[in-house]
């Protein structure tokens, strides 16, 4: 009777251990895909801000070039603005020259302008005396040809005075003219230089401003980046946690699990049969795990552990390695089946042949485990063609 007892309380324990804990398991597996969902939001948030950065970074250079294009243009109009001044400084120096000159020359005119109103005055008060005059009045031949040279050159002296005033005013004229022409030349040169340097000391600080401006939001928009940041990090340990728990748990099914049968071998159209029964959890290719994508070189099937694994061809055992000589695979095998093609079975919880085996389609090599880079209990099949992946499901 007690061993009756015994008996019915051991297949009891060992009915609970060998249960999946459905409840559990699929609560952890819930929280697992929303925590996965929320790095995944918060991976799409970083992304989304760091192309704003881009773009925010890309218009401040632009900016710069323009500030630095708009300086190289504020150098070339200071060195017109230079040669300017120093042509400013030559016109001055003509102009002071000129207006030295133009104040002798209006102090000759008004001598000279008294000199021929005095003259105007002289003939209009004593009548000039005519040829027909000096003639009749002349004493002789000499006498005759004195008073005709002093009358020739009377107006001869006349007409140079005139001659010299109107000489003077035209002269005095055009200095006056290329004085204030210099003057208004100068004038014009120094407001456009002044607009110029106005324009583009006000051009230069609008840029400035927007650089500001932009330099602001760029530091913004990185506080909102490492927030979300650190917000995925937390997420991602959180994440860790439970794919650990769920670790745990696969830990302590393989514990539970012993004598599990291996099933009846299934076969595809393919020349390899499954390795072990079971649903395909991922596939063979690029995958998103963790932090970020990466290549699965295989297909993960689902099995508990324990379970044997079947050779899925004739061959060769050719690699076994531990899960500390083959790191993220765990405990590994490889089998050569022809001098082509190889098959690789990983995360066993321990091996069921040996290096150099012969071993025939359908024999068990190994269990079912969750050894190396692993959160939860499965087979990693590979097939390999000439030592490169290819996807197993052509061979299966």
């Amino acid at each position: 009777m007690r061993k009756t007892f015994l008996f019915t309380i051991g297949i009891a324990l060992a009915a609970y251990l060998v249960l999946p804990m459905t409840g559990l398991s699929s609560s952890l597996d819930s929280r697992i895909g929303k925590a996965r969902q929320q790095v995944q939001g918060k991976k799409a948030q970083e992304g989304v801000l760091t192309t704003q950065l881009s773009r925010y970074s890309a218009r401040i250079q632009v900016l710069r070039g323009d500030i630095g294009e708009l300086q190289q243009r504020q150098d070339r109009v200071q060195v017109s603005l230079n040669a300017k001044q120093t042509e400013l400084i030559r016109v001055a120096a003509r102009h002071n020259a000129v207006q030295s000159r133009l104040t002798i020359l209006r102090g000759k005119l008004v001598a000279g302008r008294k000199l021929l109103a005095q003259r105007l005055v002289a003939l209009y008060k004593d009548d000039q005396p005519d040829m027909v005059t000096v003639v009749l009045e002349a004493h002789g031949f000499t006498d005759l040809l004195d008073r005709a040279d002093f009358i020739q050159r009377i107006s001869d002296q006349n007409e140079a005075i005139v001659t010299k005033v109107r000489g003077l005013s035209h002269e005095v004229g055009m200095a006056e003219k290329r004085l204030a022409g210099l003057q208004v030349q100068a004038t014009n040169a120094r407001n456009a230089i002044l607009t110029k340097r106005n324009e583009i000391a006000g051009a230069k600080q609008t840029l400035v401003s927007r650089q500001s401006d932009l330099l602001a939001a760029r530091n913004v928009r990185a506080s909102a980046l490492a927030k979300v940041r650190a917000t995925r990090q937390r997420l991602e340990g959180h994440l860790g946690d439970l794919e650990a728990q769920q670790a745990r748990i696969a830990a302590r099914l393989q514990n539970a699990s012993s004598g599990i049968s291996a099933g009846p071998i299934r076969r595809g159209s393919g020349q390899f049969i499954w390795p072990v029964n079971g649903p395909i959890t991922s596939g063979f290719g690029a995958r998103n795990i963790g932090a970020g994508n990466e290549f699965h070189p295989g297909i993960d099937i689902g099995a508990a552990t324990g379970t044997p694994i079947r050779a899925a061809g004739a061959g060769t055992v050719t690699l076994m390695q531990p899960e500390a000589a083959s790191g993220g695979y765990g405990n590994f095998t490889c089998i050569s089946h022809t001098s082509t093609i190889s098959t690789c079975y990983g995360h066993q919880s321990r091996f069921g042949t040996h290096v150099g085996a012969h071993v025939s389609q359908g024999q068990v090599i190994g269990y079912v485990g969750c050894t190396g880079r692993c959160f939860g209990s499965h087979l990693h099949f590979e097939v390999r063609v000439n030592g490169a992946v290819v996807n197993p499901l052509g061979y299966l």
